[in-house]
């Protein structure tokens, strides 16, 4: 048996075992208290003995951002050590504090919720959100989305609860294409057919519910070269087909994401014709107000890759707020 082989046998066990102990919690009422006692230890162990790859890299005030459709991060400090107010004790303890600013869109990675794109079934209608929602109406409070009374349920706070913890799955293009660790050039539009030759070549295989991650390389560009990492008009990714592709019949995908500042190919546009206006991310038009499909951007997936590690435990916990249209994460992985 080859190590890749036996490594992914270990990845099934491991994914086996702490599916059979997370069944055992869900049976405490009927084992016996040891018996529910050693399924917990059993889902402990198995996750405390788990590689846990850390998919988020550092946010600050020079991390890349959509400067044209999202407003700048700001941070400070309200209170520092030197500044807290004493609190009775005659100055003993100290604090500090600070306010940040920034959208749903901000963060590494960041997640797009139902709420974030909203598209015009027709140029002269209004445009809805998934599900048909009047997109005008469920943002008409400041407050944020469905605060109105109008498309509650597609805030970050309703983010699905059986996604917090997924199956996922890297499909490393990048490696697949290139032969080697080095990013797609720009622009680079990744296919359905690239998706479906990585997967063989991985010997990984897509199952409705996944979240799957896309490997394109640029995430070597977070923080190291930003103008590149952020250029709205040369940028690898997927486009539409391939967009289609994750979401068809066979595979179904609940979450995607990639390790771009938009997921999708740059420049994100299909030009117009016969005198229809351009489409602008299509690909985010197609998974989030169409099907209902949340995206997932500024993954750091290096790490992943190169341990070769594509299929894991994901988790991918936003913040429950009431309004959001999208959520900063501290995403990581668990693979044996």
């Amino acid at each position: 048996m080859t190590d890749t082989v036996k490594r992914r046998e270990s990845r099934r066990e491991f994914a086996q075992a702490a599916g059979m102990s997370a069944a055992g919690l869900a049976l405490t009422g009927v084992l016996s208290r040891a018996e529910a006692k050693a399924s917990t230890q059993a889902l402990i162990k198995s996750v405390k003995d788990a590689r846990l790859f850390d998919l988020s890299p550092t946010w600050d005030e020079n991390s890349p951002i959509a400067l044209t459709v999202n407003p700048p991060f700001s941070m400070q400090m309200v209170y520092t050590h030197a500044q807290s107010t004493p609190l009775n004790d005659g100055g003993r303890q100290t604090f500090a504090a600070e306010v940040m600013q920034f959208s749903g869109q901000h963060g590494a990675p960041n997640i797009d919720g139902l709420g974030h794109i909203g598209y015009r079934p027709n140029l002269s209608g209004d445009p809805v959100l998934f599900g048909g929602v009047d997109a005008i109406a469920a943002s008409s409070d400041p407050l944020g989305i469905g605060r109105s009374g109008v498309g509650a349920h597609l805030d970050i706070a309703h983010y699905p609860q059986d996604l917090l913890v997924n199956r996922g799955i890297l499909l490393d293009a990048a490696r697949f294409i290139m032969g080697n660790f080095a990013p797609l050039p720009g622009p680079f539009e990744i296919t359905a057919n690239h998706l479906m030759d990585t997967a063989a070549a991985q010997g990984v295989t897509l199952k409705p519910g996944d979240t799957v991650l896309i490997r394109t390389g640029w995430g070597q560009y977070f923080g190291t070269n930003n103008a590149v990492y952020g250029d709205f008009l040369s940028g690898a990714g997927p486009g539409l087909e391939a967009a289609e592709f994750l979401i068809d019949d066979a595979h179904r995908a609940r979450a995607v994401g990639a390790d771009t500042l938009t997921f999708e190919k740059r420049p994100a546009v299909i030009p117009g014709t016969g005198g229809q206006p351009d489409e602008w991310f299509p690909a985010h038009t197609l998974l989030i107000p169409k099907n209902g499909v949340f995206i997932i951007e500024n993954f750091f997936l290096e790490e992943l890759a190169q341990e070769e590690v594509y299929e894991f435990l994901l988790v991918v916990p936003p913040l429950k707020i009431r309004g959001g249209t999208g959520s900063a994460l501290r995403a990581f992985a668990l693979a044996p």
